[in-house]
C-alpha cells in the first residue's frame, strides 16, 4: 500500500510507460480518480493510457532509450564513490553523460570515508548495473585506493609518526581533482559545509569541529565514520571506520584494540614525554586521554552500562565483551560508546563521540511473539505451536521494567507474564552471559546424547528422564 509496481508486458512498453508514469499528467488524472492522500494499487491502474501518445512521446525524451541508472547521491548504493565525480542527465543530447566536477555539501564527507577505507557496493559489484559514464567514475576510484588506511583509524593530530588527518584528506583531494584543484576548491569546499555563515577555518579545524555531526545528518543518524575524542580541545581526536570496528572473525575486537592500545598509547606516552619536560598543557592532555583509554578498556571488557545487548539475540548469544555483528546495526552496537562518560569535556549524550547521533533505544513498536504454529505434519500427541521466545533465552520479553531504574534494568531475568515489549536499554553482566552460554551448552549436550540413545528408563520411578 505505499508503493505500486506496474509491470510492462513486454520490453517495447516500458519506454512509453516511464513516460507516462513519470509525467505531471499522470499525477493530475490520478488526483482526478482519487483525492485522498494515501491511494490503494488498484487505483493507480484505473488512469486512461493512451499507447500510441506516449510512444512518441517516450521516443522524443529518450532517443537513445531509457537512462541507465546513475547517482551522484553518497546515500544510494549505485553510487559512484568518487568524491567529485558527477553524472548528469544531458537534456539536449537526451543521454547521461559526465556533469561538471562537484563542489557540493558532499564532496568532504565522500572524501573522508574513502579516507577510512570504505567503498560503496558499486565498486564493490563489477556486475551492478550502472550506465557507462558512472561505471567510468567507478573505476577512476581505483586512483584513490593508495589514500585509504588499511586499519580503518586516522587521527586528527599526528600520532606515531603519521600525517595528521587533514594532511591526508587534502592529498586524496588533490589527486581527485587532478588538474582542477587549486587552493581556492579547499575554500570552495569548507564554504558549501557551512551552515551559519561562517565556514571553518581549515579541513582540521572542519574536522574536529563539524565533519561529524554533519555526517550523521547526511546518514540519517546512522554514522559509518565514528569521531571518538577524549573531550580536550586539544586532545586526542580519531576518525575510526565503523565496519572495521564492527568486522567479523575478531576484526571488530582487534580495531578497538589498535585504537586503545596503539594509536591512544602512543598518544598517552607522547603527553608523558611532554609532562616530563613541562611543557604547557601536557598534564591536562595526559589526565583526558588516561580517562578515554579507561572508557575504551570498559567497552572491550563489556561490563554494564558499557556492554552490548542485542534484543533479538537470546542471553546465551549476547556477546561477551565488544564482539560486535555488523548485521546488528549502527544503533545497538554505538549503544556504549555513547554510554561512555568522559571526566571532563565532550558533548550532553555523546559519551566518547564528539557529538551525539541521536539515536535512542526506547521500546520499539510492536510485540514480540510468543510462539508460532509448527510448519508440516504433527505428529500424534506433538504440540501445534512452538514456543520461540522462552524466558531462560529472552527474559526481557516477559514484563521487564523497560522504563525503570538502571539496577531494574541490569540482569533482569524475566517476570510473571509474557508481554512481548521490544525494550532495547537493558544490560547484562558476564557473569549472566557467561552462565546463560554454560547452561545452553550442557542442555545441548543433553539433547544430543539423547538423540543418539533415546530416553533412558529410570525403573525407580518409572519416569522416562
Amino acid at each position: 500500500m505505499n508503493a505500486g509496481i506496474v509491470f510492462p508486458n513486454g520490453d517495447e512498453d516500458t519506454a512509453s510507460l516511464y513516460a507516462f508514469l513519470a509525467s505531471d499528467e499522470f499525477r493530475r488524472t490520478l488526483k482526478v480518480i482519487d483525492r485522498q492522500l494515501k491511494l490503494t494499487t488498484a487505483t493507480l491502474l484505473k488512469v486512461p493510457f493512451d499507447s500510441k501518445k506516449w510512444n512518441s512521446r517516450a521516443n522524443e525524451q529518450y532517443p537513445h532509450g531509457l537512462p541507465e541508472p546513475y547517482s551522484d547521491d553518497p546515500t544510494q548504493w549505485l553510487f559512484h564513490g568518487h568524491p567529485c565525480g558527477s553524472v548528469i542527465w544531458d537534456s539536449e543530447a537526451r543521454r547521461i553523460a559526465d556533469g561538471p566536477i562537484r563542489t557540493d555539501t558532499t564532496v568532504l564527507q565522500v572524501a573522508v570515508a574513502r579516507l577510512l577505507g570504505y567503498r560503496w557496493p558499486a565498486e564493490r559489484n563489477p556486475e551492478m548495473h550502472l550506465a557507462d559514464p558512472q561505471r567510468a567514475w567507478v573505476n577512476r576510484c581505483a586512483d584513490l585506493a593508495q589514500f585509504a588506511k588499511e586499519d580503518g583509524i586516522v587521527c586528527l593530530p599526528a600520532v606515531r609518526g603519521e600525517e595528521p588527518a587533514a594532511s591526508r584528506l587534502r592529498s586524496l583531494l588533490v589527486a581527485a581533482y587532478g588538474s582542477q584543484w587549486s587552493p581556492a576548491t579547499e575554500q570552495d569546499l569548507l564554504r558549501a559545509v557551512c551552515s551559519d555563515g561562517q565556514p571553518a577555518a581549515s579541513l582540521d579545524d572542519w574536522l574536529r569541529k563539524r565533519f561529524f555531526e554533519e555526517h550523521c545528518r547526511l546518514f540519517r543518524r546512522r554514522p559509518f565514520v565514528w569521531h571518538i575524542h577524549d573531550g580536550h580541545p586539544d586532545g586526542f581526536h580519531a576518525l575510526v571506520n565503523y565496519h572495521r570496528l564492527a568486522g567479523s572473525d575478531g576484526e571488530g575486537r582487534r580495531t578497538l584494540g589498535a585504537l586503545t592500545f596503539t594509536y591512544l598509547g602512543a598518544w598517552i606516552k607522547h603527553q608523558q614525554d611532554q609532562q616530563r619536560d613541562e611543557i604547557p598543557g601536557a598534564d591536562g592532555r595526559l589526565v583526558a586521554a588516561l580517562e578515554l583509554r579507561r572508557q575504551l578498556e570498559g567497552i572491550l571488557e563489556g561490563e554494564p552500562p558499557l556492554d552490548l545487548f542485542i534484543r533479538w539475540k537470546p542471553l546465551y548469544h549476547q556477546p561477551l565483551g565488544w564482539e560486535p555483528d555488523v548485521n546488528d546495526g549502527v544503533r545497538m552496537n554505538i549503544r556504549p560508546f555513547v554510554l561512555a562518560r568522559l571526566g571532563n569535556g565532550g558533548r550532553k549524550n555523546a559519551g566518547i563521540l564528539f557529538s551525539a547521533p541521536k539515536i535512542d533505544w526506547e521500546k520499539d513498536q510492536g510485540e514480540e511473539p510468543l510462539d508460532l504454529q509448527r510448519r508440516g505434519r504433527r505428529k500424534r500427541g506433538e504440540d501445534r505451536r512452538q514456543e520461540i521466545r522462552p524466558k531462560t533465552g529472552f527474559p526481557w520479553f516477559w514484563s521487564c521494567p523497560g522504563t525503570g531504574k538502571e539496577d531494574e534494568r541490569t540482569d533482569f531475568m524475566g517476570g510473571p507474564a509474557f508481554d512481548g515489549n521490544r525494550w532495547n536499554d537493558l544490560h547484562y553482566t558476564l557473569t549472566v552471559k557467561r552462565a546463560a552460554r554454560e547452561r545452553h551448552e550442557r542442555e545441548a549436550q543433553a539433547e544430543a546424547a539423547d538423540d543418539l540413545t533415546g530416553p533412558r528408563n529410570t525403573s525407580d520411578t518409572g519416569e522416562n528422564e
